[in-house]
């Protein structure tokens, strides 16, 4: 008998823990205070957690950097911690996903302070280092996130390392076998250990062109290459997405789908794929035989409309191969949160957007504080803690905003912590879980019913996709026994037939089927 993948239908939940909740005091959200607060999640029908990396770092990329990836970061609390959250999540039927990053390590990992003793050292090749041209210069053009070189100099050794993020951060060399042991064996003491998979981080990067190749600059055109991605004035052609990253994938899914053949549950490889099209994302699926969700960025980057919506759902489900899971979000901790990206603060929209979204077959990621409509916050460069984008440098957007800690209640520190939050919280103090837990009428309450009502259709299953209407101001679909229709503009706009609607945006009571007048931003859910 074949089981059902667990997270077809399922809901993600996305928990950047320092944010979340702080139990212990330090301003630092922590795994005890996410233990505290599981009956928040479970009362959103979540089926699973993914928490930001809780490894020790360094804390240059807020754990990002990894300087051991068998352990806890003692600021967020500990492994006998981590083992009881796992065991008390999946008794409220939740699992619990952890962040990995294979791409890059802190340059305080043991790896990476043996591998710059010498370049006869052990660990030497478990990184990129190359030699500088003729006149003392980097190998080639490369830039890194932050738009200024790729290559470290490291003169003790004559050689620069490469690093596509920060200097802190040196990449790993993929093309090195003992590499891949190393994460086989990570990976293996977490799923020992009851994790039910990984959220992948830089799930497109771990190999570079073997030739270091310069990169085009943006006024280039590729031959055969159709979406070309730039950034800094360069296309980041031969740093991403060469094609030797999709045998790993490969040889990871044969290991997680052991698992599953040897009598444990399978689990799950989740990729943050960054590319520009659906089409590109069909390729980290493969042919059912790679990562089982990979995150849709072209969605995520997309402009705000019903047709636009309406045209990359379609491009997606053709893309990726039959029976393979999509996976929809439109918030994460580097990028503006949908209520403002999309909604710019407002609610309607926001209600619109999260309906749309989470009634789509597949997986839905939600992100800690959007069920309460947190948009934005604007913190003041001198409060700011993020290295990577510190002052927007070099035009880069503060991902601080998006990583407002969590307000529980509607006091000065919102319940989130007892000392001085790391990051000021965000300044509209209705923002909070117990004053929306109390509203009937809340973002909280609202989301609460349209994931329950998600579970009923789509829970365990993935059902079929077809689109009913794509206007500029009208977006239907139906999936299962559940049609949506969404009002993407400020006039009343006529939808039918309409099955019986058991939910509105609009907080209306249940209509009987028949022709319905969706009011200027309504989205309602019907079912058959």
């Amino acid at each position: 008998m074949t089981l059902t993948p667990w997270w077809h239908g399922a809901v993600l939940y996305h928990v950047y823990l320092r944010s979340f909740r702080d139990l212990d005091g330090d301003g630092y959200g922590d795994i005890a205070g996410l233990i505290d607060s599981l009956d928040h999640l479970e009362s959103l029908s979540v089926d699973a957690i993914w928490l930001s990396p809780t490894t020790p770092s360094p804390d240059r990329d807020w754990g990002y950097d990894v300087s051991d990836y068998t352990n806890v970061h003692p600021q967020l609390g500990s492994l006998a911690q981590l083992d009881e959250l796992i065991a008390l999540a999946r008794g409220k039927g939740m699992r619990v996903l952890l962040d990995l990053v294979p791409n890059h390590t802190s340059d305080r990992h043991p790896w990476f302070i043996d591998a710059q003793s010498s370049r006869d050292s052990a660990h030497r090749d478990y990184y990129m280092w190359a030699d500088p041209r003729p006149d003392g210069s980097p190998p080639n053009n490369w830039l890194d996130d932050t738009g200024e070189p790729a290559w470290q100099w490291d003169g003790a050794t004559g050689q620069y390392y490469f690093h596509n993020f920060l200097p802190e951060q040196p990449e790993l060399n993929w093309r090195n076998p003992a590499v891949h042991r190393e994460f086989d064996k990570i990976m293996d003491f977490w799923f020992d250990k009851g994790v039910a998979g990984f959220r992948i981080d830089v799930a497109n990067g771990f190999y570079k062109d073997e030739a270091l190749r310069d990169n085009p600059s943006n006024d280039e055109r590729l031959p055969g290459v159709l979406y070309q991605p730039g950034k800094h004035g360069q296309q980041t052609v031969y740093n991403f997405n060469q094609p030797e990253v999709h045998q790993v994938y490969r040889d990871w899914r044969i290991r997680a789908e052991q698992r599953g053949a040897a009598g444990g549950e399978v689990p799950l490889l989740l990729g943050e794929t960054w590319v520009l099209h659906p089409s590109q994302l069909a390729d980290y699926y493969g042919n059912n035989d790679q990562l089982q969700l990979a995150f849709n960025f072209p969605l995520i980057f997309a402009d705000f409309g019903a047709q636009t919506f309406a045209s990359l759902i379609d491009e997606t489900f053709a893309g990726i191969p039959q029976g393979a899971c999509p996976i929809w979000a439109g918030s994460n901790h580097d990028l503006s949160r949908l209520g403002t990206r999309w909604a710019a603060g407002d609610i309607a929209k926001m209600r619109l957007i999260h309906t749309v979204l989470a009634m789509l077959p597949g997986a839905f990621g939600l992100y800690y504080g959007d069920e309460l409509g947190m948009p934005d916050s604007d913190i003041p460069v001198g409060l700011q803690r993020d290295p990577l984008t510190l002052g927007g440098k070099n035009g880069s957007w503060p991902r601080d905003n998006a990583r407002s800690p969590m307000r529980w209640d509607d006091s000065e520190l919102g319940g989130f912590t007892t000392g001085k939050p790391w990051l000021p919280l965000h300044p509209d103090r209705s923002l909070n879980v117990a004053g929306q837990d109390a509203d009937p009428f809340s973002t909280l309450n609202y989301i609460r019913s349209l994931l329950a009502l998600r579970r009923q259709v789509h829970g365990g299953r993935l059902n079929r996709y077809r689109q009913l209407a794509a206007t500029d101001t009208l977006f239907a679909y139906e999936s299962g026994d559940a049609r949506v229709y969404a009002n993407f503009s400020d006039g009343i706009q006529t939808a039918h037939p309409v099955w019986t609607v058991a939910l509105s945006t609009l907080g209306k009571p249940i209509a009987a089927a028949g022709a319905y007048e969706l009011q200027p931003w309504e989205a309602i859910v019907a079912l058959r």
